[in-house]
């Protein structure tokens, strides 16, 4: 009786033929877009506006470095960036650092006289 049993279910896998293979790596093909769509791609989008946003870094510009330090561009090199953070008081950082641009309405002094 359990002979019979399992020879009928071997008939039955080979009956599915090839597409068994297939519909098995389904799955996990579809999890593979799902994460390209959801994690890589979105990753991949910000890199590239950041590094956009690197190469397009000018004298003036006032930044935030990725250490969380407020500053303004006073020269700009091919690997560094010297900011002044306060009166008298430059840095030099990596471009790479950079973290972001401050936009002129969200500096404590443009808040200010908009009152």
């Amino acid at each position: 009786m359990i002979s019979t049993a399992y020879a009928m279910g071997q008939q039955g896998a080979a009956a599915g033929g090839p597409a068994g293979g297939i519909a098995q790596f389904l799955p996990i093909i579809i999890l593979f877009a799902i994460f390209y769509f959801l994690l890589i791609r979105p990753q991949q989008k910000k890199a590239k506006e950041h590094r956009e946003m690197i190469n397009n870094l000018k004298k003036g510009n006032r930044v935030i470095t990725s250490g969380g330090i407020h500053g303004t561009i006073l020269n700009v090199d091919e690997t560094t960036v010297t900011l002044e953070i306060a009166e008298n008081v430059k840095i030099k950082v990596s471009r790479g650092n950079v973290g972001a641009l401050i936009s002129k309405d969200t500096t404590p002094d443009a808040k200010e006289n908009k009152k």
